[in-house]
């Protein structure tokens, strides 16, 4: 005798995307990526579903104080490429925090989402601000530490 278990699959207009506000000051670059990867993809619901976007938005405030431990800050370094032959650039961290602020943990985070359509809508919510201001406030998020990750 064979029990059969129906698999849940979430769809689309059952699924409620919450608003979560975090604060990077003085947080560590890997730990609030992690963090913010784990709510955008959703994994922290009960209703999550690999191929649906079950995510939350997240708004990370404060990314231009975000800080690496060790001697990443002149070690760490970030390669692009400007599809010119012999066009690589190459920047450090703190080089990195003082002319773009927040992109340290946009590529952070994009590195922990899939690859793909699915990780781009992902990503799409994810807001990032330099300070403490942020136009989301309509939308009232709620306070989020690493601790309640």
């Amino acid at each position: 005798m064979f029990i059969t278990v129906k698999t849940f699959v979430a769809k689309p207009s059952e699924i409620t995307h919450d608003w979560y506000i975090l604060d990077a000051e003085e947080k560590v670059l890997g730990r609030v990526a992690a963090a913010v990867a784990h709510r955008l993809r959703g994994k922290h619901k009960a209703i999550y579903t690999p191929h649906v976007d079950t995510g939350d938005f997240i708004v990370v405030v404060n990314a231009a104080k975000i800080k690496v431990t060790g001697k990443k800050a002149s070690d760490k370094v970030y390669h692009r490429h400007t599809g010119f032959p012999g066009g690589i650039k190459s920047i450090n961290f703190s080089d990195l925090q003082q002319r773009i602020p927040g992109q340290a943990i946009y590529l952070a985070v994009k590195g922990m989402l899939p690859k793909g359509p699915l990780g781009r809508a992902m990503l799409k919510k994810l807001k990032i601000y330099a300070g403490s201001d942020h136009p989301h406030k309509a939308q009232m998020p709620t306070e989020l530490t690493l601790e309640t990750v």
